[in-house]
């Protein structure tokens, strides 16, 4: 009988604790947001290209408090937060606006395995927006400052005697009050701006490793010679520490190299299946790092083989390439925001479904717009075979804009902090996706949004990563530098400048409105460039100007992209609602056309 007594007190610890969150506010939600288990919050390992099979999630519930920007660690919390979701969120079980003047505090306890004593214990952050202070056991162990990259700890030495730990994160984010990369965040959301996020925003997780050990795969194909640059680095790495790559094709090894960390090893392959968007062909790596013979640690990865580049075509047209052929480049501007987790996907399966949603419609590309997304949405566009064109988050905002002119318009003069923290963050972006075949684009500014020393960055962009083309400023102030000039215009698609030396493309065209009553952020309040009354309606306007863009390809546009995936906040121009539960075209009419004008290029 006290058993059973047991057994029931215990079953309704976990339901209440079960039930105690639930989503705030009354916005409208996806269906993945509807059935997700604050138990088991995005469960899927976080980092696809530097995997290990022991690790242990920290996402789910933890005390928040929101106090006065520099007060000590509270004595108590607000109550409880469902990380990693924004406090800003209804997936938070918060959805409170935090505000340059306070700061984010985080509290929770965890315990570490037995099984991981004789291992360093790390603390892994997907993102945290902006400043992150992290304590252990009431000791401050480090700081990281960017919203949208991963940052770790080995939280080892400060793990005392007892099994029970103690977690806290102190946060601050200005949002657009301060100078960092902030994408469309504002305190005051309205039009083409949408509500902050504050905090941690991705999985949080530890895992033991040795006090040797890989923290960073960086590979890069090259089609032309067959080879396989990687480049493994570790920590407390010496001359007696040896990195081993084996790359895999269908679980048999096809080529191998020793060296030492931080150190670019070649493997070469003979003619290796390319990866491309009708083909995302990927190959399996495994690596190891040896101390005096022994295997110290292990990680698994992916790579694939393929080639971006440019290359005039037989009328003196710069096109892109892919693989050596050219490929034009097709796909919508994606955001990456939704009304239930705002930054965050509520679950993998969601974060998976606006990439297959895109490819259906018939569409080859992804511009990922001012935002940066988990390492396993990236992960997503290499198994789907899509493209991505990788915006750096904008922020310092403030210079003048001129669309349609050469070398005009103002660069930011940005103080001394913020062009270190932009150079400092667009780094840490780089890393990120620098090994993911899918990323083929990189894009520094957007429409004078805090451009600055435009030549500069994009000099430094190609120089950081030579493998990869660079679009200095998508629609932004043109100047004559990177690889690309990218035109905007609304609402259909115009070109009004052209340059020989580059790929000319149109970086933003359409906005074709339609609010779908009951699928709205606010029921009173919808946006869009143009607004129409039915699908029918939306579908005739998109191939009308997609029809247009065709007799653009052969006088000189590369790549288009339409706006956008999703409607986002009180912005309607979305292919399909917010809440993803609605299409608003007719699916296999845009598909068509859409592979139209992709042909267009290639017939």
């Amino acid at each position: 009988m006290r058993k059973n007594i047991f057994l029931i007190c215990s079953l309704f610890v976990i339901t209440c604790a079960y039930a105690q969150w639930k989503p705030a506010g009354d916005k409208i939600k996806t269906n993945w947001a509807e059935k997700m288990n604050p138990q088991n919050v995005l469960p899927e390992y976080p980092r696809p290209l530097l995997e290990r099979t022991e690790w242990i999630n920290l996402n789910g519930e933890w005390d928040y408090a929101i106090k006065p920007k520099g007060e000590a660690e509270p004595a108590t919390f607000d109550g409880r937060i469902l990380v990693p979701f924004a406090v800003e969120s209804s997936l938070s079980g918060v959805q409170k606006t935090v505000g340059e003047n306070n700061e984010l505090w985080y509290k929770r306890e965890f315990t570490v395995p037995s099984g991981w004593r004789n291992k360093d214990i790390m603390l892994n952050f997907g993102a945290v927006d902006w400043i992150a202070d992290v304590f252990i056991n009431d000791i401050l162990i480090g700081s990281h400052q960017g919203g949208y990259t991963p940052f770790s700890f080995n939280i080892t030495p400060y793990l005392s005697g007892k099994n029970t730990h103690k977690l806290v994160v102190r946060v601050w984010d200005p949002s657009e009050k301060g100078y960092q990369p902030r994408g469309k965040q504002t305190s005051k959301p309205e039009g083409i701006w949408y509500t902050p996020v504050t905090g941690i925003w991705q999985t949080v997780w530890l895992e033991p490793v040795s006090n040797d050990h890989i923290t960073a795969v960086k590979s890069i194909p090259n089609i032309d010679n067959n080879t396989l640059s990687v480049t493994v680095s570790g920590a407390n790495c010496n001359v007696s520490n040896i990195v081993e790559v084996k790359l895999l094709d269908k679980g048999r090894v096809i080529s191998s190299a020793k060296g030492i960390q931080g150190k670019e090893l070649r493997l070469g392959v003979q003619n290796p299946t390319l990866w491309d968007t009708s083909n995302p062909y990927l190959y399996d790596m495994v690596i190891t790092l040896s101390k005096n013979g022994k295997v110290v640690d292990e990680v698994k990865s992916y790579t694939a083989f393929r080639k971006i580049s440019v290359k005039k075509d037989a009328n003196g047209i710069m096109r892109m390439q892919l693989n050596n052929k050219n490929l034009f480049h097709y796909g919508p501007l994606d955001q990456g925001w939704w009304p239930d987790g705002l930054y965050t996907a509520p679950t993998d399966e969601a974060l998976l479904y606006d990439i297959v949603k895109t490819k259906e419609w018939g569409f080859n590309m992804i511009r990922k717009h001012v935002k940066v997304e988990p390492a396993r949405w990236y992960y997503h566009c290499d198994k789907e075979g899509m493209l991505v064109w990788q915006d750096m988050p904008s922020g310092d905002m403030g210079n003048q804009w001129v669309a349609h002119e050469y070398n005009s318009g103002t660069d930011k003069n940005r103080s001394a902090a913020s062009i270190a923290n932009f150079y400092q963050e667009w780094k840490e972006i780089m890393d990120l996706c620098i090994s993911n075949p899918s990323v083929v684009i990189w894009v520094p500014f957007n429409e004078a949004w805090g451009q600055f020393d435009t030549e500069k960055v994009a000099e430094w962009t190609a120089q950081y990563d030579p493998s990869r083309l660079v679009n200095p400023a998508s629609g932004g102030n043109h100047r004559a530098c990177g690889d690309i000039l990218d035109l905007h215009n609304y609402p259909g698609p115009r070109m009004f400048l052209f340059d020989p030396q580059r790929v000319n493309v149109l970086g933003e065209y359409g906005g074709i409105g339609l609010p779908l009553e009951n699928h709205l952020w606010q029921p009173d309040r919808n946006w869009g460039y143009i607004q129409f009354k039915n699908s029918d309606e939306v579908t005739a306007e998109y191939v009308k100007y997609a029809q247009e863009l065709k007799s653009m390809v052969d006088r000189g546009f590369s790549a288009a992209v339409y706006t956008q995936t999703t409607d986002v906040e009180i912005e309607v121009n979305g292919l399909m609602t917010y809440d993803r539960k609605v299409i608003k075209i007719n699916e296999s009419a845009v598909k068509k056309i859409n592979q139209e004008v992709i042909r267009q290029l290639s017939e």
